[in-house]
């Protein structure tokens, strides 16, 4: 399996002192989200920004990508929702161990922000590695398998939860059913509900993300 690619942005100082991987949704692609490196990037000179590109063609949407397919969307069976889900963990975890080689950065200067699918992915990954990041956004997503999380937890990462609460994709109780999950693996959880959002990012949530991410990586 090769290593994932996708869209980058250089620290506006020259010098990368951490880095944001950002990780989209279902249909998108690295793409997506790169943009979000202009206004992040202006509150964080000294970060990185790559966004990868998921690992499948999306069956539902076949200009974009997905990272595992979503059966109620493209008529995928269970057992094939899962095994791209777990194709999707081991090539987003060779894409993390690439990058913590080239940047030559310790996990703890580096976040993940996922968006939907890329939150699932996100909260999943993450604090099942050794090496702990420096924190985790998730906006508009949900915690998968939770009931294995407690057994298979290796790191506890700081997480900042953002969610719509008129999110008619993925519902907005799953921001509360994530923080539960997480919480009791004993992972520090923050959240901010978002009156009146769909399924999207707002000014409001770049700016607690901004705020989480410059305390976490320092």
């Amino acid at each position: 399996m090769s290593v994932l690619e996708g869209p980058r942005v250089k620290a506006k100082s020259g010098t990368a002192k951490n880095l944001v991987i950002f990780l989209h949704g279902y249909g998108a692609d690295g793409n997506d989200l790169i943009g979000l490196a202009q206004p992040l990037g202006g509150a964080m000179p000294d970060t990185e920004f790559v966004s990868p590109n998921a690992p499948e063609r999306c069956a539902a949407t076949p200009m974009g990508r997905q990272w595992f397919p979503i059966t109620y969307i493209d008529g995928s069976s269970e057992e094939e929702m899962m095994a791209g889900f777990a194709r999707a963990q081991i090539a987003l975890n060779a894409f993390l161990d690439a990058e913590i080689e080239r940047s030559g950065l310790p996990a703890d200067k580096i976040a993940l922000v996922g968006f939907s699918q890329g939150t699932m992915m996100s909260l999943h990954v993450g604090p099942r590695r050794e090496a702990q990041f420096g924190g985790i956004v998730g906006f508009s997503g949900r915690l998968l398998t939770p009931e294995t999380l407690d057994a298979e937890i290796r790191s506890k990462p700081p997480v900042l939860l953002v969610h719509g609460e008129a999110d008619a994709v993925v519902p907005f109780d799953s921001m509360e059913q994530a923080e539960k999950g997480l919480s009791a693996a004993g992972v520090a959880v923050t959240t901010l509900a978002r009156p009146g959002l769909g399924h999207g990012i707002d000014e409001r949530g770049l700016v607690a993300a901004v705020e989480f991410l410059n305390v976490r990586l320092g």
